[in-house]
């Protein structure tokens, strides 16, 4: 045992000079350090330990059969490192270090010894960011660039994760083996992302959206997974309003002004009626059992070249209906949806995008745009509120049992009950 220990040493330290690179960005909730043991585990009181060699004390971890001895650990670490419990059973030695912050950067070693003699596992180089690039769209343009850029000609087995921190982490695309990954992608993302070919020869990672909107907007994070290495990068995307709040405001007060000066007013409000119809949101309600409900939105008629015509719910986000250039495309619509929606006929001739959603119920409650392109430039938007009042069943005096609106008066409901 002790005379295999020096040669193992001498072939460990000659991989420090690879040591893996680790980087993340800070107040990211944790980031782990691998490390992973293949020899001999020494007899008499094994333990695991983590330094720092630029601190003092250089401890960060220590790991012993039973329990952590954290007695020595420097105060920086205090309350943010863990190992797993049974790290000496199962040789996996990693740690992992929460909250990490720009003063944690530096170059961590993960050694195995005893009391007697210690062994060096692995070098790992941390690198806790700050900076994040910033990228602004108008809302309506084709589409926008998420820049991820590093080192060229990775190895194969390389894979990248593209993902959305907002309320809930969303998977946006995802790379690995050659090819897309795209099982897990989150609906609001289909059919609207694609990476570089040869990405792997050039390290040019980013990612391309397309058809951005305002709800595209926030942080977005490119984490590449490179033999030992992991590396992040993070994206803050703005998509911009084609018309900035001010513009809008200023026309809606001229649109005043001109219907109070109706001869002035006559050929402007003409050209700009469906721009200012479309300002505001409409509230639609029905009770639940009504054979259908309308979602209305009327603008330009006869519409030329390719147009494609989405209605989409939020929140949760759900394709409603798709049209392009003519045919329906109920391929891309969410499955709550199959067979009960319904748009005009013409529609381009008549320009009535109004959609019709069968058999409403209160599930389908809930904000609906209608989004619409012109060979990829949006040209139209229409937001529509649609409330679906469900109903209750009351007991009559004779004992027969008949619905009713939800927003019945509790007092009569109490009234009918006592008699």
């Amino acid at each position: 045992m002790k005379m295999l220990l020096p040669l193992l040493h001498l072939v460990l330290v000659s991989q420090h000079a690879l040591a893996p690179l680790v980087e993340v960005y800070e107040g990211e909730i944790s980031v782990p350090l691998l490390c992973k043991y293949s020899g001999f585990i020494p007899e008499d009181n094994p333990t695991v330990l983590w330094t720092r060699n630029d601190l003092n004390p250089k401890s960060v971890h220590l790991r012993r059969e039973e329990t952590d001895d954290l007695k020595g650990q420097h105060q920086r670490y205090r309350g943010r490192t863990s190992m797993r419990p049974d790290a000496l059973d199962t040789l996996d030695f990693s740690l992992t270090l929460r909250n990490p912050q720009m003063t944690d950067s530096g170059n961590y070693t993960c050694s195995i010894g005893n009391e007697r003699e210690e062994l060096k596992v692995t070098d790992i180089q941390l690198h806790v960011k700050d900076q994040e690039l910033k990228v602004k769209v108008i809302e309506g343009s084709e589409s926008v660039i998420l820049p991820c850029k590093t080192k060229h000609d990775l190895p194969k087995n390389t894979s990248v994760e593209w993902m959305r921190l907002n309320r809930e982490t969303r998977m946006v695309h995802g790379y690995s083996n050659g090819s897309d990954q795209l099982k897990n992608q989150d609906d609001l993302y289909c059919g609207r992302t694609k990476m570089n070919e040869d990405l792997l020869r050039t390290g040019d990672l980013s990612l391309t959206l397309e058809y951005p909107t305002e709800r595209d907007s926030g942080e977005y994070i490119c984490t590449i997974y490179r033999d030992k290495d992991i590396q992040k990068q993070k994206v803050v995307l703005q998509v911009k309003e084609r018309f900035p709040s001010w513009a809008t405001a200023l026309l809606v007060f001229l649109g005043v002004v001109l219907v109070l000066v109706v001869v002035v007013s006559g050929a402007l409000l003409f050209h700009f009626r469906h721009y200012f119809i479309s300002l505001f949101m409409v509230k639609v309600e029905v009770e639940e059992g009504a054979e259908s409900v309308q979602l209305p939105f009327k603008t330009t008629k006869n519409l030329s070249g390719e147009i494609q015509v989405i209605w989409e719910r939020y929140e949760p986000f759900q394709k409603a209906h798709v049209f392009t250039n003519g045919p329906n495309q109920y391929e891309e619509q969410h499955e709550v949806y199959r067979g009960r929606t319904v748009m005009n006929k013409d529609l381009l001739k008549t320009g009535d995008f109004s959609l019709t959603l069968k058999q409403p119920t209160e599930r389908d409650s809930g904000e609906y745009k209608c989004l619409v392109w012109r060979k990829g430039n949006f040209i139209r938007k229409k937001t529509v509120k649609l409330k679906v009042k469900g109903r209750v069943q009351v007991q009559d005096q004779t004992g027969d049992i008949r619905n009713s609106s939800s927003a019945i008066d509790p007092m009569t409901l109490m009234a009918d009950q006592s008699v």
